[in-house]
Parts: structure tokens; sequence; C-alpha cells
């Protein structure tokens, strides 16, 4: 099974799950579409309505492994014995120098980030992991491309936010 690892899309997928509870318009059955179902909003009607079917049917590979990850993690932390999780320090140095130790100020920065990261990600039609991970692990050249692209833009931009260390 060869499947890419992008989670972006399933952000979309989630919100039309939703959207889809407020309005049954957002989703119909059409058999003129391949994947036999349409939307009104062409974003989701795009790829013959692979979006739609996702949108009705969203047990699928992709929705699972987004899940999966967030389990998966839970897991782990509540898994760690207490004297591993003593030894986690809960914000590190740097975030505190630049960001105080206001939770709500990290929460909001951090939310932010995010925000922008998805919102990228979606406007390039694809997330990070799914186009640097899984290109490099096709050994596509664009792939190899955009993860140099990617550190080059991100380890200046952690320097202009975070500064250096002293």
């Amino acid at each position: 099974m060869v499947k890419p690892i992008g989670v972006s899309t399933q952000f979309v997928i989630l919100d039309g799950i939703v959207w889809n509870l407020l309005d049954e318009r957002v989703v119909v059955e059409n058999s003129a579409h391949k994947s036999g179902y349409s939307s009104p909003n062409a974003y989701l009607n795009k790829s013959g309505g692979k979006y739609a079917k996702n949108i009705v049917h969203p047990l699928n590979y992709s929705f699972v492994f987004v899940l999966a990850m967030i389990v998966g993690a839970f897991v782990a932390r509540k898994m760690q014995h207490r004297e591993e999780k003593a030894k986690i320090i809960t914000v590190p140095t740097v975030c505190l120098r630049r960001f105080g130790s206001s939770s709500p100020k990290r929460y909001l920065v951090t939310f932010l980030g995010g925000l922008f990261v998805l919102f990228g990600s979606r406007l390039a039609g694809g997330c990070t992991s799914g186009h640097m991970m899984s290109g490099m692990m096709q050994t596509s050249l664009s792939g190899y491309l955009f993860a140099l692209g990617a550190f080059a833009v991100a380890i200046p931009m952690a320097i202009l936010i975070y500064g250096r260390e002293e």
C-alpha cells in the first residue's frame, strides 16, 4: 500500500463533516461523478467529488491515520512513568525568554502559527509532510527541492522569532 503522509486535507474533511451536519446540501449523491457524490462547493467537488465522498464516508485510511496520530500521542503520554513525566520541561527556556510565562499568550502564538501553516498548506494544495516526506521517500526531485526551500526559510525565521542563543 503506497499512501502519502499528508494530513492537512483531513482538516478540510473535518470542516466538511461539520458543515454537512449543519446543511445537508453540502454533499449530495451524484451518479455522474466517479465518486458517486458531488458538492456545490467547488473545492469539495474537485477530483470527481472525492472530498465530498470522504465527508460522507470519513472512515478511510487518511482520516483514521490522523485520528491515530492524536490517540497515539495521548496514549504514549499516559503510559510514561511519573519519573519520566517529571523530567519533561513544560516550557522551553527559549519560549519563556521570547513570550514570557503567560500560558494564554504562548497558546495564542502557537495557534496562530498553526493557522498560518494550515492556510499555506491548503493554498499550496498539500501539506509539508505530504510533499517533503513522501516526496523524498519516492526520491522525487520536487520533494528534495521543497525540503531545501522549507529549511532555508524556517531556520532564518526561527532565528528572527526566537533570537540566537547567547
